[in-house]
């Protein structure tokens, strides 16, 4: 009996650490493969993000023209110099008319023609096709297009003109009380059709149980639409709100070309204005200082809205996730 029993502890001792072992292989390829997966993107971020942001921080305490050695150290003098300016105040301003203007304007006729195409409509498909178009175009297409036709004798004046309208002819892009907005108008044009393909999408996860439900109690088109598949589509609403104000606040493209900051400053960003100082007059410590400020104002929003904007709708998602 002892000599039957003993083979089989002594069998029975070995095997723990194996059984330790074999818990402990999954963490290890678990991780290997988070390092897989994660550690080019980790490396192309941290080289094209995190490294020039660096250098920029690096190169903005000095007073450096981009040629020679870094020796002429200014500390934060070109941060002072920046937020003293009258110029970069005003253009800090027209960032911030821009990014009004968007959500006071482009989101209620993004939620207006996304709730029309969302509609059982002949030729819905075409319409949603002409929408999204301009929203495809490059920036640089598109300032082209538009210098071309808002040009004195454009196309524009010539259209209205032609529809009796010749006393709203203006310079569109040379009158300093209307280049910002004439800008607005172009910006609209373009990635209007991105905010409408987002709330189609949203549209589409509004069950329509819910306005068949609606429309039994007896709500209204517009009631269902206001206390129903608005509040459902506040998710989305939200997603576009803070893309379109960091977008605005990076505007660069569009407005350098049509008009570089132009007439008078009138319609300066903090990209244009950080790009003409930078390279057109080689204040390369100066640029970088604007840089930052433009990154730092960026940075802060987007942390603020997630604290107090996207945090409801990142927890559902991370509960969703986890359930």
């Amino acid at each position: 009996m002892t000599t039957a029993t003993t083979p089989v502890r002594t069998a029975a001792r070995p095997s723990a650490p194996a059984v330790t072992a074999r818990k402990h292989r999954p963490g290890l390829r678990k991780r290997l493969e988070l390092a897989v997966l994660l550690g080019p993107a980790l490396l192309l971020f941290a080289g094209f993000v995190l490294v020039p942001i660096g250098i920029a921080a690096f190169y903005s305490v000095f007073n450096w023209n981009g040629f020679g050695p870094l020796d002429d150290f200014v500390g934060f003098k070109n941060y002072s110099d920046a937020f003293a300016g009258s110029v970069f105040q005003r253009a800090i301003v027209h960032n911030l008319i821009i990014a009004g203007l968007s959500i006071v304007v482009q989101l209620p006729l993004s939620i207006g023609l996304a709730l029309l195409l969302n509609r059982k409509l002949r030729g819905r498909a075409v319409l949603r096709a002409l929408v999204f178009a301009p929203y495809v175009l490059s920036e640089a297409i598109t300032a082209v297009i538009w210098s071309l036709m808002l040009q004195p004798n454009g196309f524009a004046d010539r259209v209205l003109r032609s529809a009796g309208l010749g006393g709203l002819v203006h310079n569109w892009l040379a009158d300093p009380g209307i280049v910002l907005y004439t800008l607005f108008a172009v910006i609209t044009w373009k990635y209007i059709g991105f905010g409408i393909i987002l709330l189609l999408a949203g549209l589409q996860g509004v069950p329509t149980e819910l306005r068949e439900a609606a429309a039994l109690d007896g709500a209204s088109a517009w009631q269902t639409t206001w206390h129903v598949v608005l509040p459902l589509l506040g998710p989305t609403i939200r997603i576009w709100i803070f893309l379109s104000v960091i977008g605005s606040l990076q505007l660069f493209d569009v407005v350098w070309i049509m008009t570089t900051g132009g007439p008078a400053n009138a319609s300066t960003t903090m990209a244009t204005y950080l790009i003409d100082h930078g390279f057109k007059r080689y204040e390369f410590g100066f640029g970088s200082a604007v840089a930052v400020i433009l990154f730092v104002i960026c940075f802060v929003f987007a942390l603020l809205y997630q604290r107090f904007a996207l945090r409801r709708d990142t927890q559902g998602a991370l509960t969703r996730m986890v359930g």
